[in-house]
């Protein structure tokens, strides 16, 4: 989901009015409005997910202004709701469970963020 706020940071980025970037990169949902997808080898990815300049790495193509949606990944309650979930996530993520430790109060924070 991206809120009123993330369409104009990533408008202003493409010097598009907030209007235009709605209709070339979101599309409506009930909860609000999505960045739209497109269908590749490995399933729906975002829009600005980049899988071409590195190669054998997905990168965020938007990073620095991407949604609090994308910004919480992967600490959603939906990916902590039990150990299964997790790994679930984790199967899908080949970047989960690597890098630096996140302890407990961080994932709260970041938990609270979204509701997904």
């Amino acid at each position: 989901m991206v809120s009123d706020d993330e369409a104009a940071a990533l408008a202003r980025r493409f010097g598009l009015s907030v209007e235009a970037f709605h209709g070339r990169y979101t599309r409506p949902e009930r909860s609000g409005r999505s960045l739209t997808e497109r269908k590749t080898e490995h399933g729906y990815d975002c829009v600005f997910l980049d899988r071409e300049t590195l190669p054998g790495r997905a990168v965020c193509g938007v990073y620095e202004d991407r949604p609090a949606q994308c910004r919480t990944w992967p600490f959603w309650k939906s990916n902590l709701r039990t150990a299964r979930t997790w790994e679930r996530a984790t199967s899908i993520c080949p970047g989960m469970n690597t890098g630096e430790l996140v302890g407990p109060q961080q994932i709260r924070i970041e938990r609270s963020k979204v509701d997904i």
